[in-house]
């Protein structure tokens, strides 16, 4: 332990609140329609202003692979106040599939239930 040095040299970081709002709509058997304007909504019980503006970012579930493809370079909005529990965005020109999600990404990152693009 004395490699480590005293615990009175140690410095302590300060605690800080994740946000991680649930997200409720989309949610399984939502369709969206490439071109329309949808609304993303998510619980803001525990939010408070931030200094993190949150982003949504649209992505896929491929069936049997661990993770999300997610489009961080075309994020379907940004700048979000958390604290507002929803956001309007437009669905973006992607194939047709039944495994897209959003997340919603403030200082920590939550995804939807999968949903269909039609």
């Amino acid at each position: 332990m004395a490699a480590f040095g005293s615990a009175a040299s140690v410095g302590v970081r300060a605690s800080k609140d994740v946000i991680d709002p649930h997200i409720t709509s989309p949610s399984a058997g939502s369709v969206w329609v490439v071109g329309t304007t949808q609304t993303v909504t998510w619980d803001t019980t525990g939010t408070s202003p931030s200094d993190t503006p949150g982003k949504i970012e649209l992505g896929f579930i491929v069936p049997g692979q661990i993770g999300e493809n997610l489009g961080i370079a075309s994020p379907l909005a940004t700048n979000i106040d958390l604290t507002t529990g929803s956001q309007q965005v437009t669905v973006p020109d992607v194939p047709p599939g039944t495994t897209y999600i959003v997340v919603l990404f403030g200082d920590s990152g939550n995804a939807s239930e999968e949903f269909t693009i039609a």
